[in-house]
């Protein structure tokens, strides 16, 4: 029996309304509410400045709305009402609420402009979660 390679699986398409705090590994289709730039950060290494641009981007599906932080590369894929498929997504705490944000193991696309209105009366980065550490007698 030669060595079998495990298949690929599918991508389990998931709905905004469904992600929590510390999941990862999502995939998403979703439409480009908003793009707001943040400032770009400049890091200087040693003679040279790397620049990092970074855009707060609001997302929408049906079930709802979350923040996407866009970096670099991500931000021009970013066009306000153009539909996206967020792969292996994860969410990242800040301040308090759930933002949506592709690494190096994800990747972001654009794709076909999906048919779904999005659901604006529900943003989950408006919800504010607090850290409780949970002491096991």
């Amino acid at each position: 029996m030669a060595d079998a390679k495990p298949g690929l699986r599918k991508p389990a398409f998931t709905k905004i309304e469904r992600l929590r705090p510390g999941t990862n590994g999502h995939t998403l289709t979703v439409k480009v509410v908003s793009v707001k730039m943040v400032l770009p950060k400049g890091r200087a290494d040693g003679s040279q400045v790397r620049q990092m641009r970074i855009a707060e981007c609001l997302l929408g599906d049906e079930t709802g709305l979350v923040i996407f932080t866009a970096r670099n590369g991500q931000v021009d894929l970013m066009k306000e009402g153009s539909t996206v498929i967020l792969r292996n997504a994860k969410i990242e705490m800040f301040k308090g609420s759930m933002r949506v944000a592709v690494d190096k193991w994800g990747r972001v696309e654009v794709t076909e402009p999906a048919s779904f209105a999005v659901k604006e009366d529900n943003n989950l980065s408006l919800v504010e979660y607090e850290l409780v550490n949970v002491v096991e007698e």
